[in-house]
């Protein structure tokens, strides 16, 4: 008996080796197709050239949307902030929606009161519910402006004063539907997390969107720090709630309409990036399911349209990036299995198409976030430092986001999760205490800690069986996981404590 089950167990493995060796050399491949994407996008950004500044009579009504929801540490710094734009006070209009639903209605009302007092032209815009959730804000918000052009900020942006007289003069070309500013980091130094967070939003920002606009392929709108002409929303469709990324529907929507979009990386709109990971994983699920959601939406159309063949390729890869989730956590599954595999028969080592694969999946993300931070006059540890940390948080958040995807793959819209702030503005800033932030602790991180035991226990098999080329992949893996979830489910391990 012991021998029959031990043939059946061996033939089992068998037949689960022979399955997984295709589905990982498959998912390896395909996460390649969007890993060696980033050679493209090496060359950092270059200074866009700047028309001249209208002045006097010649400025346009610029109308400054605040959307907010919850927001009592931050709403305050965001209206004094717009208030303080250097741009003609007749000539400025401020609009703070507010589909708050606690004290950030108060705080927001003095604010408002207390400039209004002072003469400038700032309301305090209430709905009666919360429909369309950003989208429908923005949506109502622009029904009462009377801007032309139509700057928007999320809470945990600061816009420095010059953004108006910066951005302005791009729409001199009547084509130009959109200037997106770059962002900055309030508290990149706070953490870990947050360092990480910096680099991933510098490569973006840097690298990714300076290619797309050099290349005259389509950008997107990165939902705040941006300047509309408000002619290219209306003709463009207007603000849709039918996915969780307003901004990159929109965007996609308005480029197919022939507007032109402009990126100024010479501008910097520092913001907070999110402190906990609860609420990093939280905006991550966001993102990655509207990203899916939208490409579902637009991609018909966009290779419908009359463009150039390599537009709507790149396109479609910038609309799916987020498929790369799902795809390295395949491969990550299958790994352990494929481990124990005998040798396929070919022309070329498996080992050696997996070293191959592995190289040109992982070395050109890791010269491309490399080359987002060169830019920041620091040294050579430290940038491997920070790109390290970057790659671990990656490989950690594929489980949160994969799921994501999938969602986003079908189902309904979903509701749309703030991100929470703190107010924080680095490791030595100051954080308000008047307030606290909500305790809304969300369960998270017990899947991502059994996939770290999982691959922690395939490392030690994989060393006792001599694979050594694995073992850098899964102490990554290790790693990102065991992050993630210890960080994300830290706060529900917490206990309350009596005074």
């Amino acid at each position: 008996m012991p021998a029959v089950t031990t043939s059946f167990a061996d033939t089992a493995l068998a037949v689960l080796q022979a399955i997984a060796g295709p589905i990982y050399v498959l998912a390896q491949g395909a996460l390649v197709v969007y890993t060696a994407h980033r050679w493209t996008q090496l060359r950092p950004a270059v200074p866009v050239p700047h028309p001249a500044s209208p002045s006097g009579g010649d400025l346009p009504v610029v109308t400054v949307q605040l959307p907010v929801y919850d927001e009592p540490l931050v709403v305050e710094r965001l209206i004094e902030a717009a208030a303080s734009l250097d741009w003609p006070a007749e000539r400025l209009e401020i609009q703070v929606l507010d589909d708050s639903d606690d004290e950030t209605v108060a705080i927001a009302a003095a604010a408002v009161a207390r400039l209004r007092a002072c003469g400038v032209d700032v309301t305090h815009v209430r709905r009666g519910s919360r429909e369309g959730f950003k989208a429908g804000a923005l949506a109502h918000g622009l029904v009462l402006a009377r801007g032309s052009l139509v700057a928007v900020f999320d809470a945990d942006f600061v816009p420095p004063r010059e953004f108006l007289r910066a951005l302005v003069p791009h729409f001199a070309d009547p084509r130009v539907g959109l200037a997106q500013a770059r962002w900055g980091h309030l508290n990149r130094g706070a953490s870990a997390l947050t360092e990480a967070q910096a680099v991933m939003l510098d490569a973006h920002f840097r690298l990714e969107h300076a290619a797309r606009a050099r290349a005259g392929l389509f950008l997107n709108f990165n939902g705040t720090a941006g300047l509309w002409r408000r002619a290219c929303i209306e003709s463009a469709g207007g603000w849709s709630h039918d996915t969780l990324t307003e901004d990159l529907d929109l965007s996609y929507r308005a480029q197919l309409a022939g507007w032109r979009f402009v990126y100024d990386d010479a501008l910097v709109v520092p913001a907070e990036l999110p402190s906990s990971m609860t609420a990093f994983l939280s905006q991550q699920r966001r993102w990655a399911k509207g990203s899916i959601q939208t490409a579902r939406k637009i991609l018909p159309a966009l290779f419908a349209a009359p463009l150039p063949a390599r537009l709507k390729w790149e396109g479609a890869l910038h609309l799916t990036a987020n498929a790369a989730y799902p795809l390295l956590l395949v491969l990550s599954l299958a790994l352990p299995v494929v481990l124990g595999a005998p040798p396929i028969a070919g022309p070329v080592p498996v080992w050696a198409l997996q070293v191959a694969l592995l190289l040109a999946g992982l070395v050109p993300v890791a010269a491309f976030l490399a080359r987002s931070q060169s830019g920041e006059r620091v040294g050579v540890h430290t940038i491997a430092h920070r790109v390290a940390s970057a790659m671990v948080l990656c490989t950690g958040l594929c489980l949160n986001n994969s799921r994501a995807v999938l969602e986003g793959l079908a189902g309904p819209v979903g509701n749309w999760e703030r991100t929470p702030k703190t107010g924080e503005r680095g490791a030595s800033g100051a954080v308000p205490t008047r307030r606290s932030v909500p305790a809304t602790v969300r369960p998270a991180g017990r899947s991502e800690l059994a996939l770290a035991a999982l691959f922690a226990a395939a490392f030690a098999t994989a060393a006792t069986a001599g694979e050594l080329r694995a073992l850098p992949f899964l102490a990554v893996l290790v790693a990102g996981f065991a992050w993630v979830g210890a960080a994300a489910l830290a706060p529900a391990l917490r206990r309350p404590v009596a005074r």
